[in-house]
């Protein structure tokens, strides 16, 4: 990796995934936790739609690796985002409180983001990876987390537009390394 002209600003990846996880492969926490503590590591920070089930759990493993959690809420309050929205304030560093509902959210927190790491996931999460796709950001796809992260190398076949900046592996480690170089090669970088 070649350095980056402004070393002080750490990439911003997000994962997206399923807030309600009973479809998800019986892994798949366990692989997001992994998955959050790989950004981390890979001096980044994390970024989610400040919600529970996979992202909850990315949040988790980037806390606990030291890292620093960035919540993107559909809420207008933490008082509506906790009461309204039953989204918990635990293992986030800051919450930005849009009040834009769900796909208003889902607009802000792709595009906050340097890449997107998609894992087991529903509708919300399709909506995301959509946006990021025509907005041409890095994705990474964690296969075998089970829900729409199983099912996107099919439905870019169907959508006949390429495969845009997606990647796929099955190991966290591997895909936030995928991810960085896709990132790496967007930023803006010292002149020889």
């Amino acid at each position: 990796m070649n350095p980056v002209l402004h070393s002080h600003l750490m990439y911003k990846i997000c994962i997206s995934g399923a807030a309600e996880t009973g479809h998800c492969a019986p892994n798949a926490l366990e692989l997001t936790k992994a998955l959050g503590r790989e950004i981390v590591t890979h001096n980044s920070v994390l970024i989610t739609g400040a919600t529970t089930g996979a992202p909850f759990w990315g949040a988790i493993g980037a806390k606990e690796a030291g890292g620093f959690v960035i919540g993107v809420s559909p809420a207008t309050s933490e008082i509506e985002h906790v009461k309204k929205y039953r989204l918990p304030i635990d293992y986030h560093d800051i919450i930005i409180y849009t009040g834009f509902g769900y796909s208003g959210r889902n607009l802000l927190l792709t595009r906050t983001a340097d890449a997107i790491v998609v894992s087991c996931g529903r509708m919300g999460t399709l909506n995301e990876f959509t946006i990021a796709f025509e907005d041409e950001k890095p994705i990474g796809v964690l296969i075998g987390s089970g829900g729409i992260a199983d099912e996107i190398e099919g439905i870019l076949e169907k959508a006949r537009r390429g495969k845009g900046k997606v990647v796929f592996d099955s190991d966290p480690k591997r895909l936030v390394e995928k991810v960085i170089e896709l990132v790496d090669e967007e930023k803006v970088h010292d002149t020889p």
